[in-house]
């Protein structure tokens, strides 16, 4: 009985109905002004729609079950231990870096907008690592695993991730001056906007999101991340804003002669969580052990996914130059 009362818990956590209920509870609707009331508006939202995804998924016959198996395990585990190291590593960067920040700012609207562009930059920086050095590819590469794409992907993270993550965005938050209470909003923001950018296909078909997607980061951008084709590989790295995209080179729109597979260059099992998520890991410790002399060790593990001791490089840049340069 009791782990009948932990799985409907989960379930119940799972469309984080609390707060809108107890707006309505409360008839207080004027608190929907408030950070905390809007939060306990929106946060349901995102669970709705993932589950008319899946309805509409089952209507028109596109729905998989195996495609949702690797972020429904992924979820699981996170919201077990992954969370609750977030939550924690977030405070802890608070704590010991928010006093030596290089100015501080109030929270009003035109410093908010410094605010959220100091947090893509700190995205961005975690989010390249992420990509460019092997041990946090490890973390990272669960999230790229799924071969197909729809909101639960958003939920699909190794749940050593998010606590890597926050440690590298808070800390660069806190140096710059952003203060916790807009750092905690800009993360619902981000968060929900991270979420919604997984939409699939059979829910919004062309993600490009017309003019708006010349000024944000749409569904069809995050596609292009997800990709494995050569030609979209290790770009579109911002959540919402694509300013820093643009100015270090990584933007890529979604291009029509270019259908996009989703997906990890490296052979796996599909579809299978333990590969997702142990698999990037079990590579790299063949590699190290199998590698020469302790530099190479080390290389393995800080150099980009695709690296080789022999010089047979299969990184993403020594490809895309391969692609460029067929000769």
């Amino acid at each position: 009985m009791e782990f009948v009362d932990t799985i409907l818990k989960q379930i119940w956590g799972f469309f984080s109905l609390d707060g809108l209920i107890e707006i309505i509870k409360s008839g207080n609707y004027e608190s929907l002004l408030t950070y905390e009331g809007m939060r306990g508006a929106i946060a349901p939202l995102l669970p709705v729609i993932l589950i008319l995804e899946l309805i509409r998924g089952l209507l028109y016959k596109q729905f998989k079950v195996v495609s949702y198996k690797i972020s429904f395990f992924s979820y699981v585990m996170n919201s077990i231990i992954g969370r609750y190291l977030a939550i924690g590593m977030t405070m802890i960067c608070i704590g010991l870096f928010e006093k030596y920040a290089i100015m501080s700012i109030q929270f009003t609207w035109y410093w908010f907008i410094y605010g959220y562009i100091i947090w893509e930059l700190a995205h961005f920086v975690y989010h390249y690592f992420g990509h460019k050095v092997r041990l946090f590819w490890c973390l990272h590469s669960t999230h790229h695993a799924p071969e197909s794409m729809n909101l639960a992907v958003s939920h699909a993270h190794f749940f050593l991730e998010a606590p890597y993550a926050d440690v590298i965005r808070t800390t660069i938050c806190m140096l710059l001056g952003v203060p916790p209470a807009m750092l905690f909003v800009i993360m619902f923001i981000d968060g929900t906007w991270g979420s919604f950018i997984h939409i699939g296909e059979s829910m919004m078909k062309n993600g490009r999101m017309g003019i708006v997607g010349k000024f944000i980061l749409t569904p069809s951008h995050h596609r292009v991340h997800h990709a494995k084709n050569v030609e979209y590989m290790d770009m579109n790295y911002c959540n919402l804003l694509n300013i820093w995209d643009k100015v270090f080179k990584t933007y890529q729109p979604e291009r029509d002669d270019i259908k996009i597979q989703y997906g990890i260059t490296r052979q796996m099992k599909p579809n299978s969580f333990l590969d997702s998520y142990f698999g990037e890991i079990t590579a790299l410790a063949k590699d190290v052990y199998c590698a020469p002399g302790i530099k190479n060790k080390f290389l393995y593990i800080f150099m980009p996914p695709g690296w080789s001791h022999t010089g047979d490089h299969k990184t993403s840049r020594v490809m895309k130059q391969s692609l460029q340069s067929p000769d």
